[in-house]
């Protein structure tokens, strides 16, 4: 192929000479003898049919060595790139992108004109009779091409002017031989070859003249073909590798014999070190400059780097090791101030809140002690009135003074009186209004905080005062009034009534979940309801379902079929409409490590309370929430991962529950909440959820093994057995007076809860009474109720049928024991028709009911960013080992795979694109793999997956952005090709684009083991397939094919002039199209941004199982 591409070039240069030799051009003469100067042609110059005052050949060798006639021809070499430029571009589109400046560039000759000078003297003006025609190109290429699948080189069949009968000294390899006087040479002819034996000699330097052939082709610029010497040692004509024909003496070695590619033959290629600035001369490369194979002048080095005289390349690995010194040095000041940042950022926040806190509780202290003045103040008042009065009647008793006390009296009763008008009217100030500026002049409470002006509150400062304030004007209101709801110590402390949670009923009947695959029940017709402004405590065995219940009341059960009713204060509505005023703690401690405590609860707050409230009222929230769990101490504490120590296990818990409590939720529904908490940590959160219960919200959690006070601590009581049936729900006060009924008394010192959980475990044998056992409990707590007990409920406890059968509304039931099969598929049928008719009433609805107005998809964005921009700060030091591991892979790769001018650096870069593709996406399977699991639970709490996958996304830019310089600083000053730096970064940032996105689309839907495997075979196996199986659909799909391309295409483009038919071989023998430059880059942003596409539907998609 690369023959191919080879012989259609030279045909352009072939024409190209037979339009020189054809051209009509005048000889510069001057104005006074123009009228009697002859106009003459290039042709009749060359053979000498022109006749000048000094005579024919004379005439004709003056003209044909003039720099002019030179001048000329290569001004229409020029002119006839246009008439040839269609047939070019559809010929070689694929590896000649801009014809014309390609073709400058390799045969634009007017710089340096002196090889055509030289041969037409030498030639004796007949250079038109020895250049090779189109038919005479295509012949020798096409015996190139056919020789060279045989495995041959440099061999032509045999034709007109070369064959077995007849060879001539021109068809030796650097030898030609001119056409006749009388034949007309048409050079644009493709079929016939002209004879051409006449006058043979050896070819003119800057000319080619291949074996086997008797015509002559220019050498395109980069090369040096200068005559070749004879070694007599060798008996080569040096510096080709051709022998003269044995037994000629007169047979000198001529010019040179071939231009291929440079994988054939680097004959005429201008040697590395040496530049060409025509195709007869080479100069070496001067101090400073450099001059790579094929040059046609030096370039200069950079400033610093080493550049002796004959260098080939520039040696720049001094950059590199700056780079690698600096990048040490950026990766150590991130490795150990990385959190310094955010860390100075807390302080000054933990100072202004401090602040606020101290100023809060000096304004609390203030407020006693001046309601124990207004008390004393009170008190001194209604004794100076009594003093006063008795000294007034005393006075009226002594006539003899009568006047004097008539005049004096009244003036000091006035004076007393006004005292004890201005004291009275001070108490009764203080009393209408304790928080007055009066008195002492201490702003008690601050006036502002009796009406919330939290939008005008900007700085932190004040956001601060407010929250602390409030707290402190709660804690004392509810020590004045215990039995005051908390709402009310609230709507006391703010100075305005509060808006109340919306109270939400929950109602459950005949509730049975089971298995799809294997029919299992996991909850068996579970009937009951939870009641706001009550705490209900779900207990039971292991296994006996108490997960699985609350999982089906908060309507997150999945791979179940669900049967049965739930109500929403009396109406059939689908719980999932409630999810915003919701709040599920997971039995898993389901929080983000690498925040501090407050900032999990600062994010949960403004993702989910209301849009309409101030950020004032949002902090005040979460200081209500950090004061009832004692969180304070931990607040500016990590909490923690796998490789990082933070808080305790205990607090994490809390911290857990703390997400669910500053949403301000109406339902809250706890699994194990106090697992693995001790028993003061236990009480505190109890008292915590209690406090919320005094707001109207319902309250439900499984516990394990309470203590009696936090039993006691408990409204109700959810006791489930093991199959997931009821055995008791009601109020704990009553738990034990329905238990005493069936024969159960609890002993003396021990635990209720724990022994009933033995009972249902079989670890206990209470002395129940006759007729009554531990499996019939749930029945009989359904039959206790009036609850309809379920047919396959009493078929599989045949032995409380007896107990229930005089049971009212159940004869009926028990008359039908032996019911006919017809009539028990009917049964069936009209239960299945029943269930999707209730499953489709549950369904149909799916709008938000819960009517408050969460921040949109924009703000939870900005939210979402702002979080994982902190998470990325924390993960400087994981980011940092990136790039050193990227920093190596740079230096590694372009120290082993230097660029090779016969593939133009395809190897390095089939390295740098498996390296890159592999480091990038395991930094990518980092974004999602360990987030996943806190992803379903923001979700499932309505939160917005798509702010969440864009901010996830927005922050990986920066790696998008970064990494690609932090190969390339290595990578390219060791490597050093020849195309630009920007040229590879812009190629590198659209692979790292792509590969981001593959590595979010492995780490969503596959295991953590599973995404690492995949992205590391993947890019192997792709570059095999892109490498191998070329020019197929195959190939074409894989994106190592289009980044490999991309990559080759930007460096091919800087080979130009000798190295075309190297450019083009390699280019088709690889697939590759110079013009698809701007096709690959976008190829490989598409394959990012379907990727991501993908990504992201498999977020919303697939969820836990």
């Amino acid at each position: 192929m690369a023959w191919v591409a080879a012989m259609q070039l030279l045909l352009l240069s072939s024409a190209a000479a037979a339009a020189r030799a054809s051209v009509t051009f005048v000889v510069g003469i001057d104005d006074s003898s123009s009228m009697s100067s002859p106009r003459v042609s290039l042709a009749e110059a060359a053979t000498g049919d022109y006749d000048d005052a000094s005579g024919g050949d004379k005439g004709a060798q003056l003209i044909a060595g003039s720099p002019i006639v030179a001048g000329a021809m290569n001004n229409r070499l020029k002119a006839l790139t246009s008439s040839f430029a269609r047939s070019i571009g559809k010929q070689l589109d694929y590896c000649i992108k801009d014809t014309e400046t390609e073709w400058n560039k390799a045969f634009d000759f007017s710089k340096d004109t002196t090889f055509l000078t030289n041969c037409m003297k030498e030639t004796k003006g007949d250079l038109q009779q020895r250049i090779c025609t189109a038919a005479e190109m295509r012949f020798y290429f096409e015996s190139l091409l056919e020789s060279g699948d045989n495995g041959e080189t440099n061999y032509v069949r045999p034709n007109l002017n070369c064959n077995f009968s007849s060879w001539i000294d021109g068809c030796e390899p650097g030898w030609a031989c001119r056409a006749g006087d009388d034949q007309k040479i048409d050079l644009q002819n493709a079929k016939d070859i002209p004879y051409r034996a006449l006058k043979c000699q050896s070819c003119c330097p800057g000319f080619f003249c291949p074996h086997g052939l008797t015509c002559m082709i220019p050498c395109p610029l980069g090369a040096y073909c200068p005559r070749s010497d004879l070694n007599v040692s060798t008996g080569i004509c040096d510096p080709y590798n051709y022998q003269p024909p044995p037994g000629n003496p007169n047979h000198t070695c001529g010019a040179a014999d071939i231009w291929a590619d440079v994988v054939t033959t680097d004959d005429i290629f201008c040697p590395p070190g040496f530049y060409c600035p025509s195709t007869i001369q080479k100069l070496p490369c001067s101090s400073g400059y450099y001059c790579r194979k094929g040059s046609t002048s030096q370039t200069r080095c950079y400033k610093k780097s080493s550049c002796p005289p004959n260098s080939a390349t520039q040696d720049i690995t001094i950059f590199g090791a700056l780079l690698v010194v600096a990048s040490c040095l950026v990766l150590l000041i991130i490795y150990n101030f990385s959190g310094q940042i955010l860390t100075n950022r807390e302080k000054r926040q933990a100072k202004s809140r401090e602040a606020a806190a101290r100023h809060a509780r000096e304004t609390a202290q203030a407020r006693e002690r001046w309601k124990s003045a207004k008390d004393v103040a009170k008190k001194a008042g209604v004794g100076l009135q009594s003093q006063l009065s008795r000294t007034f009647s005393r006075n009226k008793q002594h006539k003899s003074g009568q006047a004097q006390s008539s005049s004096s009296g009244p003036s000091k009763v006035g004076d007393a009186g006004g005292k004890k008008s201005n004291l009275t009217d001070m108490v009764r100030s203080l009393e209408d209004n304790p928080d007055s500026d009066e008195g002492f002049n201490v702003e008690v409470g601050d006036k502002a905080l009796k009406k919330p002006t939290g939008k005008q509150m900007h700085t932190r400062s004040q956001i601060f005062k407010y929250a602390y304030g409030q707290i402190e004007k709660e804690k004392a209101m509810q020590q004045e009034n215990h039995n005051m709801t908390f709402s009310g110590v609230i709507s006391m402390a703010k100075g305005h009534d509060v808006s109340a949670r919306p109270a939400i009923e929950i109602a459950f009947k005949d509730l049975t979940l089971s298995l799809k695959g294997s029919k299992k029940k996991l909850l068996w017709s579970v009937s009951g309801r939870l009641s706001p402004g009550r705490v209900a405590a779900v207990m039971g065995p292991s296994g006996a379902g108490k997960t699985t219940f609350l999982s089906a009341i908060a309507g997150k059960a999945t791979g179940c079929e669900t049967s049965g009713f739930v109500l929403i204060n009396g109406k059939i509505e689908p719980i999932r409409g409630y999810k915003k005023i919701i709040g599920f703690v997971p039995q898993d401690d389901i929080v983000h490590g690498n925040l501090t405590v407050e900032e999990n609860l600062w994010f949960n707050a403004r993702c989910r309370l209301s849009a309409d409230m101030s950020k004032a009222d949002k902090v005040l929230v979460v200081e209500r929430v950090i004061e009832s769990l004692g969180l304070q101490a931990i607040r500016d504490s990590l909490v923690g991962t796998v490789e990082q120590r933070g808080i305790s296990g205990g607090q994490r818990k809390r911290v857990n529950v703390g997400l669910e409590m500053v949403m301000e939720p109406s339902v809250l529904i706890l699994d194990e909440p106090t697992s693995g908490l001790d028993s003061a940590s236990s009480l505190l959160l109890l008292r915590a959820l209690r406090r919320e219960a005094l707001e109207g919200v319902n309250i439900s959690m499984v516990v394990h093994q309470p203590s009696y006070t936090l039993y006691r601590m408990f409204d109700d009581l959810i006791l489930l057995a093991k199959g997931g049936m009821t055995v008791y729900h009601g109020p704990v006060k009553k738990v034990e007076e329905y238990f005493a009924g069936l024969g159960i008394v609890v002993p003396e010192r021990v635990n209720p809860p724990d022994y009933y959980i033995d009972i249902l475990e079989g670890i206990a044998k209470p002395n129940l009474n006759p007729g009554v056992s531990v499996k019939d409990l749930p029945i009989r707590w359904m039959v206790h109720n009036g609850y309809d007990v379920p047919r396959d409920m009493l078929q599989s406890n045949s032995d409380s049928e007896s107990s229930s059968r005089g049971s009212t509304g159940h004869a009926s039931s028990h008359d039908d024991a032996g019911p006919s099969i017809v009539s028990v598929l009917l049964g069936n049928v009209k239960d299945i028709l029943v269930q999707k008719k209730d499953e489709y009433d549950y369904n149909k609805t799916c709008q938000d009911l819960s009517n408050r107005n969460t921040p949109g998809i924009l703000r939870q964005y900005r939210y979402f960013l702002g979080r994982c921009g902190k998470q990325r700060l924390r993960e400087a030091r994981i980011q940092g080992v990136d790039y050193l591991i990227l920093c190596l892979a740079g230096i590694c790769l372009g120290t082993l795979a230097k660029v090779s001018d016969e593939t133009f650096g395809a190897l390095g870069y089939t390295y740098t694109v498996i390296a890159v593709s592999l480091l990038c996406k395991i930094g990518a399977l980092r974004s999602f793999t360990l987030d996943k699991i806190n992803y379903w639970r923001e979700r499932a709490a309505g939160m917005s997956s798509l702010a969440y996958f864009m901010s996830k996304d927005t922050i990986d830019h920066f790696n998008t952005v970064v990494k690609p310089i932090v190969y390339l600083s290595m990578f390219y000053f060791f490597n050093n090709p020849r195309s630009s730096i920007w040229e590879n970064y812009v190629v590198l940032l659209a692979l790292v684009y792509c590969v981001t996105g593959m590595g979010y689309t492995f780490a969503i839907f596959f295991q953590p083991s599973s995404a690492q495997l995949w992205s590391a075979l993947l890019p192997v196996v792709l570059t095999l397939i892109a490498t191998q199986q070329k020019n197929t659909i195959f190939a074409d799909l894989c994106y190592t094919k289009w980044a490999l391309e991309a990559f080759v295409i930007a460096n091919a483009q800087n080979y130009s002039g000798v190295w075309l038919i190297t450019r083009c071989g390699s280019l088709v023998r690889s697939g590759y199209n110079i013009e698809h430059e701007i096709l690959c880059i976008g190829v490989l942003i598409a394959n990012g941004i379907v990727f991501r596409c993908v990504a992201f539907f498999l977020l919303v998609t697939f969820q836990k199982h």
